[in-house]
């Protein structure tokens, strides 16, 4: 299922805890999942349970970014859960930090 996100939109887990802002996204639909389900754009469609697909899974981490390989989508997670964000059944990595600049 695509749905089409814009930044600031809020994106829940069908089947985990994990919530995510969306910080950066392409003007097109995307296939969004979250612990490999659809990603929903309401906490009240959740189904409930903790039904992870395999390869989808190991938790998100609560303030931290996620990124496709391209760096075109960007997501910050908000609470954590099972389920970890992926993009066209390409799960998003963490976004490395910058490092900050000498203060000497």
């Amino acid at each position: 299922m695509s749905i089409t996100v814009k930044a600031g939109s809020r994106l829940y887990g069908a089947t985990s805890t994990t919530e995510l802002i969306v910080v950066k996204t392409p003007h097109a639909e995307l296939e969004l999942t979250i612990g490999g389900h659809p990603a929903l754009l309401s906490a009240a469609e959740r189904t409930g349970g903790t039904d992870v697909a395999d390869g989808h899974g190991g938790g998100a981490a609560m303030g931290k970014r996620y990124v496709d390989e391209a760096g075109s989508v960007e997501l910050l997670c908000t609470k954590a859960g099972e389920g970890v964000p992926a993009v066209a059944g390409e799960v998003l990595q963490l976004k490395d930090a910058k490092p900050l600049p000498a203060s000497d």
